[in-house]
């Protein structure tokens, strides 16, 4: 008989994850600035990733504007300073909150017994959640309200008091929270690496 084969694989780092986490985000904003036609369709490109077709965006501006966050972003993961990251759609001209869509980033807790998991999760199975929370997004279009007026993004950091904060480029702002009143909430799919969790929800301003 032929020895069989080691097919554990070494468990993910945090600076893998954090990458991974950041990559996801990077294509979830994509995909929500253009389900929700924040910008023209025609500013986006159709690319291979994660076993699918997603859009991103060839606004080179935007495209710029986005990396710069998620350099800032990877570096608050890599610090465990970061706990969660909001894309808020406003109306343009009124600046109201329309949407509100929210990943929370946790840190996987370990096992009861204080015992090390003995294998990575496949990298197959994580994408294969993130798959399903980015084809997610595209189904929330058959129900979110249509967005009628000229509309704008604008992507929020929750951080711990400790993270050094870039100055000039971040500042402390409003939540841009919908009114309890006027806000209905979608609880999304979730994805996981070794090392963190990815849990998402969607709010949206509905007025009857």
């Amino acid at each position: 008989m032929p020895p069989s084969k080691q097919a554990n694989k070494q468990t993910i780092t945090l600076k893998g994850s954090a990458a991974i986490v950041t990559e996801f985000f990077k294509y979830a904003v994509n995909s929500i600035l253009f389900q929700r036609e924040v910008y023209p369709s025609d500013d986006f490109h159709m690319v291979k990733k994660y076993g699918q077709v997603v859009l991103v965006t060839q606004d080179l501006a935007l495209e710029n504007y986005i990396e710069k966050i998620l350099a800032q972003v990877q570096k608050w993961i890599l610090t465990g300073s970061v706990t969660q990251l909001v894309l808020v759609i406003l109306a343009k001209d009124t600046r109201a909150t329309l949407e509100r869509w929210v990943f929370d980033i946790k840190l996987v807790e370990p096992a009861a017994d204080g015992t090390e998991p003995s294998s990575s999760k496949p990298e197959a199975e994580i994408q294969s959640e993130i798959r399903a929370i980015l084809k997610q997004i595209v189904s929330m279009v058959t129900f979110l309200p249509v967005m009628q007026e000229d509309k704008v993004f604008n992507i929020l950091a929750y951080t711990e008091e400790s993270a050094e904060v870039p100055a000039g480029e971040w500042f402390d702002t409003d939540p841009l929270a919908i009114e309890a009143s006027k806000s209905q909430q979608v609880k999304m799919r979730s994805f996981s690496t070794d090392v963190h969790r990815i849990e998402a929800m969607v709010a949206y301003r509905y007025e009857e």
